[in-house]
């Protein structure tokens, strides 16, 4: 009976803490304050030194919990992100998650090692925890802004924070190992960079066009089964790439990129799913690592954290990025956007429970600095955003996506698909007549959506830019409405 009344209070002060981090969020977006940091404070206050005294101080189930976390995020992150997006920016993308990271972590472990004594080998980890930027910070910030950003800067910035976490992974745990085993030597860490890139990679490319296979052809009974199958694809994909060896998190954001550039059954439905299930971990990952966090610990590494922060702002971040875009085509103003953008979240402190775990000599003063840095990135750097967009001139109108309320579900061995397709202002599309654009005779325009209103299109209808059709069509006929309307392969 007791431990029945310990259950049940456990999962009462999980709901109240739910219930508590969603509402302030809602208040803080009000005035300005991002979520992130309001799901850490509650965590902060729900711990054992604040109001709510949850004795919390197992780090291996916080780490276990951000884990998993992270892997729907970046799964979801991946279902998100359009590959017709990601393409133009897939060099510097892959330039800024390594290069930029590499650049970051030397910076940050020199700073660290001359202006505060600190031993390399913690300066360097120091340097890996807090390297790459978060997956969960920037997906949440960006939306919870509803910040249009111009050129490429929204796709190179969550390609990046995507696919810089692996990275980061692999430099932490890198380092733990030569703080463990100093005799092996540094070089003896780069057979496992490669290997974790080149399985994981390869792993994410594969099963994920399995997933995609297995969820199409499941003809599962009941449509509620639907999104308890990705949840498994998305665990399988993480861990089977893991136990062999590689980076289980660059195999599920790429698995997740795959799905979410393909059609399958129910994808409308399925996406907001996974949209709902990234909120929840974050907000779970954010809460547990406050609880983690004993606030009276902060305060002797105050000072050296403080400094560290912010010359990880104003300097490690910055140099590294435009060092990683030293040869890409993009004004200076939208480099200096993206470097400001390199918000720290749960990854770094996720990362810095390794050391812990690990029992590397001087970790837990690690732990504390790290938090530190969180706190005060998201707290400088999530808040003003806006103000620094609107500084640079890279600010604009956000793109709504149209409303539309009908969700085609393609049965037996019918190819066709119902999608929504932008017709582009300036394309072969704009201000014709539909009959006039001789699409193939399978495709069909159903719906058009214009200025918030619906329009039935007949032959006579002229489409204009800015428009979203309707459009259901077989594969091949999809394509050729696609370059009509404007979206180039």
């Amino acid at each position: 009976m007791h431990d029945d009344a310990h259950v049940e209070g456990l999962f009462l002060a999980a709901g109240l803490l739910l219930l508590l981090s969603i509402t302030l969020s809602k208040a803080g977006g009000r005035v300005g304050i991002p979520g992130l940091l309001l799901f850490l404070g509650v965590g902060m206050l729900a711990g054992s030194e604040g109001p709510g005294g949850i004795a919390f101080n197992d780090y291996g189930l916080a780490q276990a919990v951000g884990t998993v976390a992270l892997c729907f995020i970046l799964f979801q992150g991946g279902l998100d992100t359009p590959w017709v997006q990601v393409k133009p920016v897939l060099r510097r993308g892959l330039s800024l998650a390594t290069i930029a990271v590499l650049g970051t972590a030397a910076l940050m472990a020199t700073f660290a090692h001359y202006v505060f004594g600190m031993p390399w080998i913690m300066s360097a980890l120091l340097g890996a925890v807090v390297s790459s930027t978060d997956a969960s910070a920037v997906f949440s910030v960006l939306k919870e802004r509803r910040l249009g950003l111009k050129g490429d800067i929204t796709p190179l910035l969550e390609f990046e924070s995507g696919g810089n976490d692996p990275m980061a992974v692999f430099l932490t745990l890198g380092l733990v190992t030569l703080a463990l085993h100093p005799e092996a030597g540094a070089l003896s860490i780069l057979p496992l960079f490669l290997k974790q890139m080149l399985i994981g990679g390869l792993a994410g490319l594969v099963l994920g066009r399995a997933g995609l296979w297995i969820i199409n052809r499941a003809q599962l009974q009941f449509e509620g089964l639907y999104p308890v199958l990705t949840i498994a694809v998305a665990l399988t994909v993480f861990s089977a790439t893991a136990v062999a060896g590689g980076s289980g998190f660059l195999a599920v954001y790429i698995a997740g990129l795959i799905l979410g550039n393909a059609e399958f059954i129910h994808k409308r439905s399925l996406v907001q799913f996974h949209d709902g299930l990234s909120w929840l971990m974050q907000i779970t990952m954010f809460l547990t690592l406050g609880l983690l966090v004993f606030p009276s610990q902060l305060l002797p590494t105050a000072g050296m954290a403080l400094a560290c922060s912010f010359f990880l702002m104003f300097f490690a971040r910055p140099f590294s990025v435009h060092l990683a875009l030293l040869r890409a085509r993009m004004p200076f103003r939208e480099k200096a956007m993206v470097a400001w953008v390199g918000l720290r979240g749960a990854v770094p402190i996720v990362l810095a429970t390794f050391p812990l775990l690990a029992g590397v000599p001087g970790a837990g003063v690690l732990f504390n600095i790290v938090f530190f840095i969180v706190l005060t990135s998201v707290l400088v750097q999530g808040t003003t955003l806006t103000l620094v967009a609107r500084l640079f001139g890279v600010r604009e109108a956000l793109h709504e996506r149209t409303p539309f309320f009908s969700e085609y579900t393609p049965t037996g061995h019918n190819r066709n698909e119902m999608v929504e397709v932008e017709v582009r202002p300036g394309s072969a599309a704009d201000g014709e007549r539909i009959m006039d654009l001789h699409l193939p005779p399978e495709a069909l325009v159903i719906l058009v959506h214009r200025g918030g209103e619906y329009l039935i299109p007949k032959g006579v209808t002229a489409l204009q830019g800015g428009d979203a059709a309707l459009v259901l069509a077989a594969g091949e006929e999809l394509r050729v409405v696609r370059e009509k309307f404007g979206h180039a392969h």
